[in-house]
């Protein structure tokens, strides 16, 4: 007070802006900012509760049925554990979808014996020269160029590494992996699992998010695709944790027969499309199966190193630019709707990914969101754009017995993970999703 009486206009200033400071800190404004600062963002809150262990937990059960092949006791073991997986994980509103695998049976004519001069041609065709004089061709069936394409629309650029379809069992060297791929598939009766997280305000209305979980080549089928199949139930697990609440519905499909020609999603389609909105029994508020708002697929999801180089090799390390393609289909009838859900994702991406960018790209293809893609905006998340790069042999695993655990590192894991990052939050955000203290 003393210093006061000396310098009366001084002390007046400091006590006025003391006050003014106390007021300003009492002000509702100030209570909504310091609110705002203390509230939560429940997408993210959601999105750190995907770990890469819990993720590589889930995939690597998958293993234990080899390459789950449709029509084995294998791939019907395997829709048995995921069922209970996610019964566990608290999305109890388990249901099936049974269908019959009965592809059509075409006798061939019997070939012509052929001439020692066509057997000698033909063998020459089938063998791969050893050397080159051109540096843009190689063992591997050469540079693909401008020229290429692949399925999609897309257009294919750089070398192309081999690709197909492993069917020899002794071509896979772990006996144990061999004994679980032994017995071949029979055509019958089909099964494909999923289950719903009902929404609180709108359930009549979903996004389909999907996988398929069945693989072939002798293999534990761990990127093709396992490694969806894990994101889904994982993004299952987290939304039907007891404290978190949508206002429409999510339904967690995990697709059979993906490998012979997307038939489980095509069942999916052909038996329940008429069905959508449709409330049974009515003035129950249940809908069996609720509106289609949107179809997000999951199909590879570990392996983006680049691509092969000029001897067709891939390097075994995760390129540093690798990303999360995320694709629709621009000859679709959904094509606008399914651009803008692509990006809203990418934005998602942005947002909450922890390591890897998103990319988007307007050739999906041939993969179970395609039977969708007409019908509702459908898009696919996968480690490479597939009419591309995976046609042009960017991943070397692809259907053959090195797709197995130990060929992954967790550089590779952590694509998924971060895959998983992306569609958690894009859905989480459309879907209205809230977090419970």
């Amino acid at each position: 007070m003393s210093k006061c009486r000396l310098d009366i206009t001084r002390c007046r200033v400091l006590l006025t802006f003391i006050a003014l400071s106390t007021a300003l800190a009492t002000s509702p404004l100030a209570a909504r900012q310091a609110q705002e600062e203390q509230e939560v963002d429940p997408v993210a809150e959601l999105v750190e509760r995907l770990t890469l262990d819990n993720y590589k937990t889930t995939l690597k059960g998958l293993t234990a049925f080899g390459d789950r092949r449709q029509g084995t006791q294998r791939n019907r073991d395997a829709v048995d554990w995921i069922e209970a997986q996610l019964q566990d994980f608290g999305c109890t509103t388990t249901e099936r979808v049974h269908y019959t695998y009965s592809p059509p049976r075409f006798d061939a004519p019997p070939r012509p014996t052929p001439t020692p001069a066509q057997a000698q041609a033909a063998a020459a065709r089938r063998t791969p020269p050893r050397q080159q004089t051109d540096d843009l061709t190689t063992a591997t069936g050469g540079r693909v160029g401008r020229r290429g394409s692949g399925p999609g629309g897309s257009v294919i650029f750089g070398y192309r590494g081999r690709t197909g379809v492993n069917r020899g069992l002794m071509a896979q060297p772990d006996e144990r992996i061999r004994e679980l791929n032994r017995e071949e598939p029979v055509d019958g009766e089909r099964s494909q699992v999923y289950c719903t997280k009902v929404g609180a305000t709108h359930p009549d209305e979903m996004y389909i998010i999907g996988a398929h979980m069945d693989g072939h080549g002798v293999n534990e089928a761990v990127d093709d695709n396992g490694s969806g199949t894990a994101l889904v139930m994982e993004l299952a697990r987290i939304f039907s944790s007891p404290d978190v609440e949508t206002e429409r519905s999510i339904r967690f499909v995990l697709w059979n027969n993906e490998e012979t020609g997307l038939n489980g999603a095509r069942a999916y389609v052909e038996q329940r499309q008429e069905l959508q909105g449709i409330e049974d029994p009515p003035g129950s508020g249940q809908y069996p199966e609720p509106r289609w708002l949107g179809m997000i697929q999951h199909d590879m999801m570990l392996w983006d190193h680049g691509a092969p180089g000029p001897d067709g090799r891939v390097s075994r390390n995760q390129r540093p630019e690798a990303d999360v393609n995320i694709e629709f289909q621009s000859n679709s009838e959904m094509a606008r709707e399914a651009m803008d859900l692509a990006f809203l994702f990418k934005s998602a991406n942005e947002r909450y990914a922890t390591d890897y960018p998103a990319t988007v790209g307007p050739h999906m293809t041939n993969t179970d969101s395609t039977p969708f893609m007409n019908i509702v905006a459908a898009i696919s998340l996968r480690e490479n754009e597939r009419g591309a790069q995976v046609g042009a042999g960017w991943n070397p695993n692809w259907h053959q017995p090195t797709d197995v655990w130990t060929t992954y590192t967790d550089d590779d894991f952590r694509l998924g993970l971060n895959a998983a990052q992306t569609t958690l939050a894009a859905i989480a955000q459309l879907t209205g999703t809230s977090v419970g203290r």
